[in-house]
């Protein structure tokens, strides 16, 4: 499963709900990488997309504590319920405490490093200081305006065995 996030120089990703920062190329790789393809969000997140609608062109699962329909998406209340309703094939788009609790089965992250700090309330964990990640690829410094970006693609060293984790949860 992998994951796709714009980040800060902190590692922010956003506050009161949305990205303080937005890059058209960063859009545009988004756009790229996810059609097409299964996505996984929180509803909060859901909420900061166009329209507040799931995305076309993707099969679009909304990850929720709440029982709430949402017409052309389907509903998952824990992260085991997402995982099963997908195939590894699926994106996880956040917000923060999607990212959280799908983490233990991602194994690739796209990331679009923003190179400024505005003021975050969300994050998301800092692969570089992380001994399970390796940047697997790297683009060179872009610009647009006068914000510097690049786009890393992080691996996790040692891939998630989702047989264990579903040994160990029932411990």
């Amino acid at each position: 499963m992998d994951a796709i996030v714009a980040v800060y120089s902190d590692w922010g990703i956003g506050a009161d709900g949305t990205q303080p920062v937005v890059l058209k190329a960063d859009r545009k790789h988004f756009v790229e990488l996810t059609r097409g393809r299964t996505v996984i969000v929180g509803r909060r997140t859901l909420a900061d997309f166009p329209g507040g609608r799931p995305l076309k062109g993707r099969r679009n699962i909304v990850l929720t504590r709440q029982s709430t329909v949402i017409d052309g998406a389907e509903i998952a209340h824990s992260p085991e319920q997402a995982r099963s309703l997908c195939a590894d094939d699926a994106m996880v788009l956040g917000g923060q405490s999607v990212f959280r609790d799908m983490m233990p089965y991602i194994d690739r992250v796209f990331v679009t490093k923003i190179n400024c700090c505005p003021q975050s309330d969300s994050y998301f964990e800092n692969l570089d200081a992380s001994a399970d990640w390796r940047i697997a690829s790297q683009s060179e410094a872009l610009r647009e305006g006068d914000i510097e970006y690049s786009f890393v693609c992080y691996e996790r060293i040692k891939p998630v065995s989702y047989t264990h984790l579903r040994a160990h949860e029932t411990v």
